[in-house]
């Protein structure tokens, strides 16, 4: 590798996917807001939340659709099994954190 290419590897590799020889920003990974936060309830079920991974306890939320499984998700939700605080209580997160997080814990359900 030449002395430009390399140096626009390592800026890929480091800050996220090369498109033109410019960086992007890099997408969200669901699995990590999950695990950085999701998890707290989600994977006992606390609250009312869908398990992790169970397809049971997810199918009528997944009917609904992504566009309510997200605003429910970034915005709060309470229902009769339970309440989901807006963002999860991590009002830190970008909404696409959340929505990454979200399809990662639909695409484990099904």
């Amino acid at each position: 590798m030449g002395k430009q290419t390399t140096r626009k590897f390592l800026i890929g590799a480091v800050g996220g996917l090369m498109i033109g020889g410019v960086a992007s920003v890099a997408v969200a990974d669901g699995k990590v807001v999950y695990d950085g936060g999701c998890a707290a309830c989600h994977a006992q079920a606390v609250a009312g939340a869908p398990k992790f991974g169970d397809a049971a306890a997810w199918a009528a939320r997944i009917e609904k659709g992504a566009d309510a499984l997200y605003e429910n998700a970034i915005k709060g939700f309470t229902g009769e099994a339970g309440m989901m605080p807006p963002k999860g209580g991590f009002a830190h997160l970008s909404d696409d954190e959340v929505k990454s997080a979200v399809d990662y814990m639909v695409e484990n359900a099904k």
